[in-house]
This record gives structure tokens, sequence and C-alpha cells, in this order.
């Protein structure tokens, strides 16, 4: 057992580890996300020993959320927590993870855990090779850095990858922070991520372009109007599949989509490529699944300037 935690001294027994209760935690990158996953774990009854943040906005929102928890740097956090949350962009993940271990940070017998949906277990190697216990739990939510965000927790999946001794613990963390665990096989998280980055990030993009358009066209309330339209949209798509697919590129209607494609470039030039890429992908849906007749799709592609492959 380890001997080297001022917070709590030894760490969890292994026959403890099935349910991981009342854990020092400590998070490495207090942004949005880890802020929202500590204050849920916090909630289950673990205790948020310290967190590492440098930003003004991170410190004002572990203020908010996390009083009296202690900022602390990476090396000095982490001999305090039994689980280490690194919730880091992505791209940093692996130069931190490298250079803990570099800086000889004592790793050896605690829950190092990321939230990132790109990567698995590959990236947390470095410090499972000195005895760290690497979790990959990432939350399928959108956060916005708002005190709400832990109450969207409530019922989300969480993509989990980790190694099969250590699965009951990592389902156990995400039930007890209000989520469903899914395991997601180390060879297909990149797949994993795409699904849901192709979506809830680029969403977000198209809904902020199409209220753009609303206000040129005088509507004073696009949200008003885009709402509920969006709302049966997604709960026909989940519903339905490809058999919801509707609008004048899945009908063929090369005339509107002439009209729609002459507006975008007049209002808004810069989302035009976008918008003709993802006429394209529902025309060849709608074709493949039989909805669309090869002689309308041909018309619809002429206006759309290609071909499908």
């Amino acid at each position: 057992m380890r001997e080297d935690n001022p917070s709590r001294g030894a760490g969890p027994a292994p026959d403890a580890l099935a349910h991981p209760a009342q854990l020092a935690v400590g998070i490495v990158g207090a942004g949005r996300v880890g802020t929202a996953l500590g204050v849920a774990l916090a909630r289950a009854g673990h205790r948020v020993v310290a967190v590492s943040a440098v930003s003004d906005t991170a410190l004002s929102r572990i203020g908010r959320s996390l009083p009296a928890v202690p900022v602390l740097r990476p090396e000095e956090l982490i001999p305090r927590a039994d689980l280490v949350l690194l919730t880091v962009p992505d791209d940093a993940l692996p130069g931190l993870v490298r250079g803990l271990v570099a800086a000889g940070v004592p790793v050896r017998g605690r829950l190092l855990a990321h939230a990132s949906g790109r990567h698995g277990l590959a990236v947390l190697e470095p410090a499972t090779a000195q005895g760290a216990l690497p979790l990959a739990l990432h939350p399928a939510m959108t956060f916005s850095g708002r005190p709400d965000d832990v109450e969207k927790m409530a019922g989300i999946c969480f993509g989990v990858t980790a190694p099969e001794p250590l699965r009951p613990v990592a389902d156990a963390l995400v039930v007890e922070m209000g989520g469903e665990p899914v395991f997601i096989d180390e060879q297909v998280r990149a797949r994993y991520h795409a699904a849901l980055d192709g979506t809830a990030s680029h969403l977000i993009t198209l809904v902020a372009t199409a209220a753009d358009l609303l206000r040129s066209a005088g509507v004073a309330d696009p949200a008003r109007m885009l709402g509920p339209l969006l709302s049966a949209a997604l709960d026909n798509a989940l519903a339905l599949g490809d058999a919801a697919l509707t609008g004048p590129a899945a009908r063929g209607d090369a005339e509107t989509v002439a009209t729609d494609v002459a507006a975008i470039r007049a209002a808004a030039p810069a989302s035009l490529g976008a918008y003709l890429a993802l006429a394209r992908l529902t025309a060849d849906r709608a074709l493949a699944v039989g909805a669309l007749r090869p002689s309308d799709a041909q018309r619809l592609l002429g206006v759309l300037g290609g071909r499908p492959e």
C-alpha cells in the first residue's frame, strides 16, 4: 500500500476497488469538465483535496463550485490524492502524462483517470508503467462552465475504457456521478470520439449560423423558431434514423436547393461549403435507402457541383 499520501495515508486496498468509496480526489486541469466531475464526485461522498488551474476563469469557477479546495501545482496535488482526474485538453494530455513521470511524481497505486473522448488507455501508458491504475472516463455531454453543469450528468452516458480488473471501479465512479457507463474498446476510441464530435460540436456551429441567417431575414427571436423544429428533427433522427430524412436535398428538389445555395452565398458565404457537403451527404443517404430517385439525385448533384464517389 502507498505511504506517500499526506491526506489519507494508505491508498485503497485492492478488495475495496470494486466500490471506490470516500476517495481523496485531485483534479489536474480544473476547467469546465474537471470542475463538473469534481463537484459530482464530492456530492457522491468523495473528497476533493486539491485542484490545479491557471486561468482566471478557471480559478473563479473553482472558487464558486469547489470553495476552500486548495489550488496546487500538479506535482504537489498528486501525492495527496487516491484518484487523480487529468482533465486537460486532448492535445495536452500526452505531454502532461510524460511530464509527470519524467518529474518523478508518485503515481504508483493511484487511480489516474482522464476525461478525453479521443484517448483511451495508451496515453496513460508512461504512468501505468510506473504502477498507476489507468481509467478513461469520458462524459458524452457538452459543458458550458456554468454551475448547473453537474446537473447535466444525470443519466448521461460515459465512454469508459479500463483494464478488466478496473472495470468495476470505472463503472462505480460513473454511476456515483449519475451517469451510465458504456464500455468502448481501446481500438475504436477514435471512431467513438469522431461520432460525438461530428455531431455535438458542429451542431452548435450549424445552429448559430442558422440563427444569424434568420436574424438577417428579420426574425427577432431565432431560438423560438428553431427550438421546436430542431427538437422534432433530433427526436425523429434518433427514433427513425435515415427514415427521418427530410428537406429538399433528401427529396431531390434541385431548384429549391439552388435557391438556398444562392441565399447562403449572398448572406453567409463562409458557411456555404458546409451546406454543400451536408446536402451531398443527405442526398447520398437518401439515395442509398431508396428515398431519392437516381434521376433526381443527378439533377441535385449538378446544383451542388459534385458527383457521388
